[in-house]
């Protein structure tokens, strides 16, 4: 089908009477169209000729046979617009032929036109009067070589396979055009899934690199801060908050590498640092405290060697958000991490602190992190909820499945 079938068989197109505001929009004629249209005017001259040479052999008048070519040759003429003026054109040439039968030719193709281009209801109109025009032609100008009731059965014949032929060919465009429509809405629907992946995947790497990067910028940010807060700080302190941030920087580095390993996509033979699991949550709590931070782990999770590995990073990242959190908001506080759980029974891991005290400078924060872990919670099929406490502390905790 080309483009052009494709806009008449749309609904503006099919559907209703002709509009003036349309004969303006038509497409412009295809070498297809022109090449149907000169095979259908063909035929119909041929129908007219036939019809011709029989109306001068059974002894009409001259000016009769005469009127009959003006008559056929402006009829076949006239199918030049038949896509223009489908229904207008089919009634006409219609009431022409059941005077003329040189205008059956034009007739028939005109309501194959109609049919093809309008609904049933104005082609079994159209269709009706087609017959009862032929009957009224085998009455007005007989065949004498044929009996009526032939000419008149051939004429309903005739009119229904015509009929038929258009409603075939219109039910054919018509699936062609919704196999159409429904490739462009499978594709449209393509590139959307195909975007909200890529957004999907925006936000887990936007949510890893907060995670990863988060805890380290801290340290960096905090033992910095601690140093423009305090510049009469013993030797000592200096240096071992000095060592913090370098290796804070170190580590971030080597974070920072990872993520855009992971956004370049893995080379031929590179190596990934091993992603953290629960096991790793130790040497979370032993890096916070050689940070300078007061950490208490309380790990009673029964077969912690079974733990999921995605479930274990889930409890690591929340666990590693939470001492960053209470690092920011409230430092020289002492932290608890509880971890419990057992299989089928789901794994829990909470983190409290107390009221922050001290003068210790305030780190700003992004307000994304708490945001995040909720996220990542529920993509594990758990839920997160935090808050402060009673005491004017703060709690994250977090229930996340684990199957037996």
């Amino acid at each position: 089908m080309t483009d052009q079938e494709y806009r008449w068989l749309q609904p503006s197109a099919m559907a209703g009477p002709d509009l003036p505001g349309d004969r303006g929009r038509l497409p412009r004629r295809t070498l297809r169209d022109w090449f149907v249209d000169i095979l259908m005017f063909l035929f119909a001259a041929l129908l007219g000729i036939a019809a011709a040479d029989v109306a001068d052999s059974v002894g009409n008048p001259p000016f009769v046979v005469f009127l009959d070519q003006l008559v056929g040759a402006a009829a076949c003429c006239a199918l030049w617009v038949r896509r223009r003026w489908p229904v207008g054109l089919a009634v006409t040439l219609v009431a022409v032929s059941a005077v003329a039968p040189v205008a059956s030719g034009a007739e028939l193709v005109a309501l194959f036109t109609l049919t093809v281009h309008r609904p049933f209801k104005v082609v079994a109109a159209v269709g009706s009067a087609a017959v009862a025009g032929g009957l009224t032609q085998t009455v007005l100008r007989p065949d004498p070589t044929l009996p009526f009731v032939v000419s008149a059965v051939a004429t309903v014949v005739i009119v229904l396979l015509v009929v038929g032929w258009g409603m075939f060919v219109r039910s054919r465009r018509q699936l062609v055009v919704s196999l159409r429509d429904r490739a462009r809405r499978a594709e449209a629907e393509a590139a959307l899934r195909a975007e909200q992946a890529q957004r999907l995947a925006r936000e887990a790497i936007a949510r890893e690199m907060h995670d990863v990067l988060a805890h380290r910028l801290t340290l960096l940010s905090v033992h910095a801060g601690a140093l423009e807060f305090r510049p009469d700080a013993p030797p000592a302190e200096v240096a071992r908050a000095a060592g913090v941030i370098r290796d804070s920087a170190h580590e971030a580095l080597n974070d920072l590498r990872d993520v855009i390993g992971v956004l370049r996509g893995p080379a031929a033979g590179e190596e990934h640092r091993p992603q953290p699991t629960l096991a790793t949550v130790d040497a979370l709590v032993k890096e916070s405290r050689e940070a300078g931070m007061k950490v208490t782990l309380d790990n009673r999770i029964d077969r912690p060697g079974d733990v999921p590995a995605a479930t274990g990073r889930t409890v690591y990242r929340i666990a590693q958000e939470a001492l960053t959190n209470a690092r920011k908001h409230a430092p020289g506080a002492e932290v608890t991490v509880t971890l419990t759980g057992a299989p089928s029974d789901g794994l829990t891991v909470e983190v409290r602190n107390p009221a922050p005290g001290g003068d210790a400078p305030p780190v700003p924060g992004s307000g994304q992190g708490l945001i995040g872990l909720t996220e990542r919670a529920a993509l594990a099929g758990g839920r997160l909820a935090h808050g402060p406490t009673p005491d004017g502390g703060f709690r994250v905790g977090a229930w996340l499945p684990w199957a037996a």
